[in-house]
């Protein structure tokens, strides 16, 4: 019975493949191939493949293999695995923005028209974007609630950034290490006292994402050595505390997860600058 439905679900995954490169060759491409010059049509259906069809065809995907991993990485908007989950703070959201800001860290712009078009020329002319937005990454059912970052020699082709997703420290309590920890969550009041489930990572150039081929910033896959990077630029300017390591929701060998190699390790701390 597991084999046949295990079939079963190789063969619908297999008849939407079909049926997504049956829609852009030979519907969308066609449609615009007879209404636009065919360097229009082409980047019109990339354009639409990459950013409408084919993400909602691996989200269809992955619903008929439910997947049910308990995940120690962020998910795309895709439905894949993220940025690794590696660094949680504990504190209110001004001691966040003071923390980073101590640091010469800058809060990333919300992601908007407006912003992404203004980190496009910035990032095709290399210049300064120091608030440049990020792309949506999902933890606890949610896009990540607010971000920092600091531009590399000045250029928003490389950057050091991380989001932050807000957790009620009750929940986070009574849920650590379970699977019922990454389940979906509101985000708590900004006044409350919780802890921030970040993702660091460092950004080197530009790449296109898997599956999807969308443009993207490329990222240095050792995300041990960008989480140890940020608790140790926190740590000398003393605006964390009671910093250990522990685990993520489930521990991950030493090995790619998506492009990245992550130990599964999570450093935790304390935040200890004073509220705004």
């Amino acid at each position: 019975m597991r084999s046949l439905k295990r079939l079963f679900q190789r063969l619908l995954i297999l008849g939407l493949g079909i049926l997504s490169i049956w829609v852009i060759v030979f519907v969308i491409f066609e449609t615009a191939d007879r209404r636009l010059p065919w360097l229009l049509a082409l980047g019109l259906t990339y354009g639409i493949a990459a950013y409408i069809v084919l993400p909602r065809a691996i989200r269809i995907g992955l619903k008929i293999l439910q997947h049910k991993l308990v995940p120690s990485f962020t998910i795309t908007g895709d439905g894949l695995p993220g940025d690794p989950v590696n660094i949680a703070l504990i504190g209110t959201i001004p001691q966040l923005r003071t923390a980073f800001a101590a640091l010469g860290w800058s809060e990333a712009d919300r992601l908007s028209v407006a912003s992404s078009w203004r980190m496009t020329r910035a990032f095709v002319f290399n210049s300064p974007y120091p608030t440049a937005p990020f792309s949506t990454l999902y933890l606890f059912g949610r896009g990540q609630d607010i971000g920092f970052q600091k531009a590399i020699d000045n250029s928003p082709r490389k950057r050091h950034h991380i989001r932050f997703w807000a957790l009620s420290l009750t929940r986070a309590q009574d849920t650590w290490g379970a699977p019922g920890f990454w389940l979906n969550t509101d985000r708590p009041p900004d006044n409350e006292h919780v802890l921030w489930v970040g993702a660091g990572t460092r950004d080197t150039g530009l790449s296109l994402t898997r599956l999807t081929f969308q443009i993207t910033h490329a990222t240095d896959s050792d995300t041990n050595a960008e989480r140890d990077y940020i608790i140790a630029e926190l740590i000398k300017n003393r605006v964390i505390q009671a910093v250990k390591v522990v685990q993520s929701g489930q521990r991950l060998p030493a090995e790619r997860v998506n492009h990245y190699i992550t130990d599964g390790e999570v450093t935790l701390a304390s935040l200890v600058v004073n509220d705004a």
